[in-house]
């Protein structure tokens, strides 16, 4: 349909332009799937949004590297 906006179902999620995982669309939000092991943390997850899983990826990230300093 011209003039509408379809949202997807699924995500890429990306930190630093690598893949941190994916997050589907359920009826009760957004589910994280881990692509790479350091994101195993949020696998499971539901998020409200992609947004919010690519910002909790991305502290997720942000965190580690403080840790290893």
């Amino acid at each position: 349909m011209k003039g509408s906006q379809e949202m997807s179902d699924r995500y890429i999620i990306e930190v630093s332009s690598q893949a941190a995982g994916i997050v589907v669309r359920t009826p009760d939000g957004y589910r994280f799937f881990a692509a790479d092991p350091r994101f195993n943390r949020l696998e499971g997850r539901l998020f409200r949004n992609a947004r919010e899983a690519e910002r909790a990826a991305t502290r997720l990230t942000d965190s580690s590297l403080k840790e290893a300093a």
